[in-house]
């Protein structure tokens, strides 16, 4: 059927150094609003992890960041810092992958919750987000810039799941 998104298996993996260039051009492309140094410096911290999803042969010579998840790890809880698919992968799945991996991860660590925050108009997102158990417990009035120069700041909601 033409137009209908192709269904895939991703396979999530913990992103390392050697992904950093990956990284850095995969921040600027998804849309997630992290900063490309700060995405590079998560790739090493041990409070945190990138997970990341490779379109191609992850072990070829240039595989490309589909889409990737930077999940910090929170003295009780883990929070989401960034979620970001590329606009090619956008509803074949890559989004369910990276959650069902981060709600893995934050069970492995042990945390009690689930955290994040997401700009009110990212439709999308909050419907990954409900997908996987997460509700709107808090906002934060004004909290993001305008998208356009025609648009005003937007809200960011805060939403959570136990765990």
């Amino acid at each position: 059927m033409a137009g209908s998104p192709v269904m895939a298996s991703w396979r999530v993996t913990t992103l390392t150094g050697r992904h950093a260039a990956s990284v850095v051009s995969g921040g600027s492309i998804t849309g997630s609003g992290a900063m490309a140094g700060a995405l590079c410096d998560a790739l090493e911290a041990k409070d945190g992890r990138i997970l990341g999803v490779m379109d191609g042969d992850a072990a070829g010579p240039s595989p490309e960041l589909a889409g990737y998840l930077w999940l910090a790890r929170l003295p009780f809880d883990a929070e989401i810092q960034a979620l970001g698919v590329h606009p090619e992968r956008r509803g074949q799945g890559v989004g369910d992958a990276l959650m069902r991996a981060a709600l893995e991860t934050a069970c492995d660590w042990q945390c009690e919750h689930l955290l994040l925050e997401v700009r009110e108009g990212n439709a999308a997102a909050i419907a990954l987000y409900r997908r996987h158990g997460l509700d709107v417990d808090g906002r934060r009035r004004g909290y993001y810039p305008p998208a356009t120069p025609d648009s005003v700041r937007e809200d960011a909601l805060l939403m959570s799941r136990c765990l």
